[in-house]
Parts: C-alpha cells; sequence; structure tokens
C-alpha cells in the first residue's frame, strides 16, 4: 500500500487569503452551510421549547416527590438553555442569524409544550420522557447526516445528544420504568 496523502499548503494558503470574509468557513466545508444553519435553527427552537416545558413543569410540580422532580426538571431546564445557546453559537459561527423568534418556535421545534393541568408528576414525566426520545432520535439523524461533512457541528450535537440522552436516563429511573 503507497501512501499517497499530500497536504498541498501553497494552495490552502492561497484560499485561506482568498477568502477570508467566510471565517472558519473554508473550501473544505462539505455540506450546505445555509441547510445546517436551517437544521441548528430547528435545533435552537427545540431546546427553548424543551427549556421552557421543563421550567413550567420544575413549578407546576406537585405531590409528595415534588421536590426530587422539581430539582430534576430545573438542573434538566438549565442544561437545555445551555444547548440552546451552544447551537446558537455554532450558526453565528457558521455566519447565521442564530434564530429565538418567539412568534415561529413552536412551529420549528422538534418536540410540544405540554402542560398537565393538575400538576401530575407521573404525567409530566412521561412528556418529558417522550420528548427526549424525540430529540435523541432526531439528533441521531442530523448527526448521521452531518457525517465527516461538517466535524464541529457533528461534535456540537453529539455532545447535546449524550446529555439528552442523561436526561431520558433520569426519567425512566424517576418513573420505574
Amino acid at each position: 500500500m503507497t501512501d499517497d496523502f499530500v497536504v498541498d499548503v501553497s494552495r490552502i494558503r492561497d484560499e485561506a487569503r482568498r477568502r477570508m470574509e467566510a471565517g472558519p468557513v473554508t473550501d473544505t466545508y462539505g455540506v450546505d452551510k445555509d441547510r445546517v444553519i436551517a437544521i441548528l435553527n430547528d435545533v435552537i427552537a427545540t431546546e427553548v421549547v424543551c427549556w421552557l416545558r421543563y421550567t413550567r413543569h420544575a413549578i407546576a410540580a406537585t405531590g409528595i416527590d415534588r421536590a426530587q422532580v422539581s430539582a430534576e426538571f430545573t438542573e434538566h431546564a438549565k442544561e437545555e438553555m445551555d444547548h440552546a445557546l451552544r447551537a446558537a453559537e455554532r450558526v453565528s459561527q457558521l455566519g447565521g442569524d442564530p434564530d429565538f423568534d418567539p412568534a415561529t418556535l413552536h412551529e420549528r421545534a422538534h418536540t410540544d409544550y405540554t402542560t398537565p393541568e393538575d400538576g401530575d408528576l407521573k404525567e409530566m414525566l412521561r412528556n418529558n420522557l417522550y420528548a427526549e426520545r424525540i430529540v435523541i432520535s432526531t439528533y441521531q439523524e442530523i448527526i448521521r447526516w452531518l457525517g465527516d461533512h461538517d466535524p464541529t457541528t457533528r461534535r456540537l450535537l453529539e455532545s447535546i445528544l449524550e446529555e439528552e440522552e442523561e436526561h431520558a436516563d433520569d426519567l425512566v429511573d424517576l418513573l420505574g420504568i
């Protein structure tokens, strides 16, 4: 087997100099940047809706296990907002505008904002587990689609996915299933 890998540094330097305004997006970026930005804006919407749902549930929870479940919801809410901010930062790095428009959050989000009327902890836990499972599946699909074309965005989503899987595991434990 021959090793024919060669980096053409002169060509790379010329391309880098010629397209300085593109920031971190180089000619070797392997996917439609605008599509990645649109997908990340949907991720932002999803994470904001999850933050809102967890925050509402943390406040509205009632019952004997309220303190423990509310604390878990509060922790998850903080992590969901962090996910949204990390995705927004990546949108900005790619030259896009992070979309936090409240008027379109619901239609862009992968999950729903659910609010059981009576503060039923089990229903809240089930609603959040359902949402986490949706997020896990959609983020896995996005990660597969990105492949090696945008390793930075892929790694960002992989790290968010890891936390979403932890959330689902926490919810399963709390539900006792």
